[in-house]
């Protein structure tokens, strides 16, 4: 029996086509489809502006390029997310201040931000954790009297909403990761949103090489028709037209892979409400998330069991994530474990079961199914997860 993956993508013959469409034309790279792209998106998140980017990472780069990060700013991060949330800071040469999370959606706990947040501190970036958003409003309380921007890596949450109101507005600047697994694909792309036009703006230059193409703003306007100048150094981080293509057919079907993973979410919470050994994740009152990850917590030490027993199954489920301080490239800055136990002790349970638009009733009915017999079995004895 084939594996079955904890996420995967959900490509319809309408994306052919609109990829093809794009093919056969004149434009691959930078071309309508981005305008386009960027325009749907930015409906999407209640008007924010939104620039197309490669992947989530770049999103993450660009955006802490736009805010000003520089050598001596901090950069205040939870520890439950992938890598890419503090690494992409660390390369501009900030340091890296990691802060709990709070103990049921495992986002940025407010209470720890304020703790970790100085005069140094340029940007707190909150992560919408399995698809549910954080706190924003109480995140903005605990940053009052700061200066810093609060970002919001919206990689897991596009198309969540917090107290009525849509990820994309709810930060100063957002980003979005487009991988196969997300909730809708470009291949490998991402976005970077804000309301802030200058901070927008610096995004836009950063992903295009830092290029300054208008007249207006170069310090030699006269060289020619072909002139072009960089003021700052940027990437090259464009999202091609023939991917922003898939995007915009993507966006179109974005509501019902929403409602199908709701869905999934719903049968999961009513088959596994009983089952012992687990704790099930936690919805807010205030929130309706995006759900990209279902997470579990096994109980007793026995998540690398389960994980195994699951795996030789057939079941691909997986780990989401090592805490961000855990890694050797942190270990080796003087990052030492234990500074977060909140998200620590969630590492050491945490299992992300099977979750996408197109998992069907009936392998949805073998993951539970092999979650019980996993659970039932003896318990081993107990193993450092």
């Amino acid at each position: 029996m084939a594996m079955l993956p904890y996420g995967r993508h959900a490509v319809s013959e309408d994306d052919v086509a609109a990829v093809a469409d794009v093919l056969r034309g004149d434009r691959l790279t930078t071309g309508p489809q981005v305008d386009g792209f960027e325009a749907d998106l930015a409906k999407l998140t209640g008007g924010a502006g939104c620039a197309a980017v490669s992947n989530g990472t770049a999103a993450l780069h660009v955006a802490y390029a736009a805010a000003g990060v520089r050598p001596g700013d901090e950069v205040v991060v939870p520890p439950m997310t992938f890598v890419a949330t503090a690494s992409s800071a660390a390369l501009l040469g900030a340091k890296i201040v990691f802060a709990d999370v709070e103990e049921e959606t495992f986002t940025l706990d407010p209470a720890a931000a304020a703790a970790a947040t100085t005069s140094r501190t340029r940007v707190v970036s909150a992560v919408d954790y399995a698809g549910h958003p954080a706190d924003y409003d109480a995140l903005r309380t605990a940053m009052s009297g700061s200066d810093a921007l609060l970002l919001a890596d919206a990689a897991h949450s596009v198309g969540a909403t917090y107290r009525g109101r849509p990820v994309g507005s709810l930060a100063d600047v957002t980003t979005f990761s487009f991988f196969p697994t997300k909730h809708l694909t470009t291949g490998e792309g991402g976005a970077v949103a804000s309301t802030d036009a200058e901070l927008l703006r610096r995004a836009r230059r950063f992903r295009n090489i830092g290029l300054v193409r208008e007249r207006d703003e170069q310090r030699w306007p006269d060289e020619g028709g072909w002139h072009q100048e960089v003021h700052e150094f940027g990437l090259n981080y464009r999202l091609p037209d023939v991917l922003c293509a898939l995007g915009r057919s993507q966006l179109r079907q974005l509501d019902a892979f929403l409602a199908r993973r709701a869905e999934l979410v719903a049968r999961y919470n009513e088959a596994l409400a009983d089952l012992d050994g687990v704790r099930l994740p936690v919805q807010k009152s205030w929130a309706e998330p995006a759900w990209h990850l279902y997470p579990i917590r096994v109980l007793d030490g026995r998540r690398r069991e389960v994980y195994g027993t699951m795996r030789t199954a057939g079941i691909g489920v997986q780990v989401n994530y090592i805490p961000v301080h855990w890694h050797p490239v942190f270990a080796d800055l003087g990052y030492r474990r234990g500074s977060c136990p909140v998200a620590e002790s969630f590492y050491r349970q945490q299992l992300s079961l099977p979750l996408y638009p197109t998992l069907s009733d009936a392998d949805q009915d073998r993951v539970i199914d092999a979650l019980g017999a996993a659970l039932r079995r003896r318990p081993t004895r107990p193993v450092a997860a």
